[in-house]
């Protein structure tokens, strides 16, 4: 689906209401989600954000509500200082009530529907990706200065390509340089450090966890990220996490095929039937079992790139 933003800036929230109306881009959740966090942005630090643009599932359209989060680029107008920066902090809290809220209503340990993404000078939006130093950026509960994992090779594709614009120039107008040539680079250091320690943590018998998330949650909504990279390292292109299992389901054994599909059984909140296989009901073995799935995957993409 190809999305057409609004450039528009109003500066409240029945304002922004009615640019939603008049320019149906976002699911009505994540609009109503962008309206009250560019509302709270705006009333902390006037005509400081000149930009903001979604990316992540909603770009790619792979949102589902009540289970996605909400991510964005947002370029800033001007130097930040300490004032500055303890608003940014501010917003990340005040921005994200309404989501924390459903969660706490809903008893749920995630807060689905969190606005995250990074903070980056309006004057750098042209240089290079990887040579860009975000200002700030927010995740979860999670607010870093000068640090901001999405100033990256493949946020910039998304942005650049399927980005949607709220406020300021189209992406295509921003002079954006996502570094193509580093693209496969990238993803293949992500599987090699992020995923391998992963996948090496969960063979250990001591699985990585969230906070009020046991392991096996975890592991099951990290397994189609590796095939996810592996993607995008033989093709080139950017896809979904949903768009992973089906190409995982084409690309790797008859036997990770129960694993893939129930992984995204999960991931879109629908039953999944997986037969008898102990190893997808025991949850002291799917964490190990998903970490195998991570090497393998990693394996198989070494051997494309040896093949190239």
């Amino acid at each position: 689906m190809k999305h057409v933003g609004c450039s528009v800036a109003p500066r409240d929230y029945a304002a922004w209401r009615l640019v939603w109306k008049l320019c149906p881009v976002l699911p009505e959740d994540v609009a109503r989600a962008v309206s009250h966090y560019l509302s709270v942005a705006d009333r902390l630090m006037p005509g400081r954000i000149c930009g903001f643009y979604v990316v992540g599932s909603i770009a790619l359209g792979a949102w589902r509500s009540g289970r996605s989060d909400i991510d964005f680029v947002a370029a800033v107008d001007g130097d930040l200082g300490e004032r500055d920066m303890r608003r940014l902090a501010l917003l990340h809290k005040l921005g994200n009530v309404p989501a924390a809220w459903q969660a706490l209503v809903r008893a749920r340990p995630s807060i689905p529907g969190t606005v995250n993404g990074v903070f980056v000078a309006v004057s750098d939006l042209g240089r290079p990706v990887t040579r860009i130093r975000p200002i700030a950026s927010h995740s979860g509960p999670s607010f870093k200065r000068g640090r901001g994992f999405e100033v990256n090779p493949v946020v910039w594709k998304v942005l650049l390509e399927r980005g949607v614009t709220v406020r300021g120039p189209a992406p295509h107008e921003l002079g954006l340089d996502p570094e193509p040539g580093k693209l496969r680079e990238w993803n293949l250091r992500q599987l090699h450090g992020h995923f391998a320690t992963w996948a090496g943590r969960a063979l250990s018998g001591k699985p990585p966890r969230k906070p009020l998330q046991p392991a096996h949650r975890v592991a099951i909504s990290s397994a189609l990220a590796p095939p996810r990279l592996h993607h995008t390292i033989v093709t080139g292109e950017v896809i979904s996490k949903e768009a992973a299992a089906q190409y995982a389901l084409e690309t790797f054994e008859a036997r990770w095929h129960p694993l893939i599909r129930l992984a995204l059984a999960r991931r879109l909140g629908l039953p999944a039937s997986v037969g008898v296989d102990a190893s997808l009901t025991d949850p002291r073995r799917l964490p190990r079992l998903v970490g195998e799935f991570t090497l393998d995957v990693i394996a198989s993409a070494d051997r494309r790139c040896e093949g190239v």
